[in-house]
Formats: structure tokens, sequence, C-alpha cells
């Protein structure tokens, strides 16, 4: 009789640790894929074909909702935002130079501010209603990250306050982005 209900329990278990072993093997079945993002990632290429599932695997939490999920870190706990070394920032996912060192500035608003990027093809602008309604201007990387948005009280000679999260960018010291370019063009 003992012996039958331990049967019983093992073959009830059954179900499940075939269950737990499926999903202990995908995140190893994507790793390939993880890869050749990596990959495209360094060389700059093929960005738009990484799907959602491997930047889940690339970005921490954070990072993911906010630049695939348009998500926004609080005020004044970002990183970046008393960053004064000389460089450049990249978008954290593609690694997309959108702003530059010489253009930031001191908002008093809580998140790295710039009045200009860094080339405008990088970055392109959309008509954001999502905040009760009124129309703000949302900044997206060429590949389709969500950095912040951009407001028309910045600066000259701009006009323009480019308001960014610091999980959406990482900064690259300017001797680093030199020698990273003349790598790829070498």
């Amino acid at each position: 009789m003992r012996y039958i209900n331990q049967h019983r329990i093992l073959a009830s278990l059954l179900p499940l640790t075939l269950g737990l072993l499926l999903l202990a093997a995908l995140p190893a079945a994507s790793q390939p894929a993880v890869e050749q993002a990596r990959a495209w990632i360094k060389a700059g290429e093929n960005l738009e074909q990484i799907d959602q599932s491997t930047w889940r695997e690339l970005l921490t939490d954070e990072q993911y909702d906010i630049l695939w999920e348009k998500g926004t870190e609080r005020a004044y706990t970002g990183e970046l935002l008393d960053n004064k070394r000389d460089g450049v920032y990249v978008t954290a996912g593609c690694r997309i130079p959108v702003f530059d060192s010489r253009h930031k500035y001191d908002s008093g608003t809580g998140w790295p501010s710039f009045w200009t990027v860094f080339e405008d093809d990088n970055i392109r602008l959309e008509d954001d209603y999502s905040w009760f309604g009124r129309r703000r201007v949302e900044v997206l990387s060429a590949c389709g990250e969500h950095l912040g948005h951009v407001f028309p009280d910045g600066p000259e000679p701009t006009g323009k306050r480019y308001c960014i999260n610091s999980l959406a960018l990482e900064f690259v010291p300017r001797e680093e982005w030199q020698a990273e370019q003349s790598r790829r063009t070498d």
C-alpha cells in the first residue's frame, strides 16, 4: 500500500518535472540567437532582426521596460544624471550613438537632458498622446528603442530639451569611442 502511494506521487510529479526540464532547455535553445544579436549589435548591422525575446535576454528588466515598453524611470534616480565626463552616449540596446556630452546640460528636471542629438539619422521623433491625452514628442533610436521625450523649452541654439532616461543610455568615454570608431573603419 505504501509503495502504491509513493508510485502515485511520483507519477503525479512526472508532468511537472518534464515541464521544468523543458523550461530549463529554452534559454539554452535561444543562446545562438543571443550570440547572433550581440554580433549584429557590435557590427551595427541587422538590428531590426533582433526579436523581443532576445532583447529580454540582452537587457535588464528595467532597461527592457524603458526601451521597448516605453517606461520612464523616476526623476533624480538615473546614474547618468550627474555624469560630467567627456564622451558619447549610445543606446543601451542597439548601441547607436545618440548624444554627445558636449550637448548635455542640467535642466533641473531629474533626467539627463541634451539640447541636440549626435546625428539626426540616429533618432526619430513620433507624436505621443499616452500622457493624459496631451501631445508629447517621443524620442526613439533608429532601431526603435524608446529613449525619452523632447520638449520646446531647451537652451539656444536649438531651444530643445531632449529629456532622456538614464537606463536607455550607456556612456562611452571619448577616447574609447574614438578607438572603437577607428577599429570599425580599419
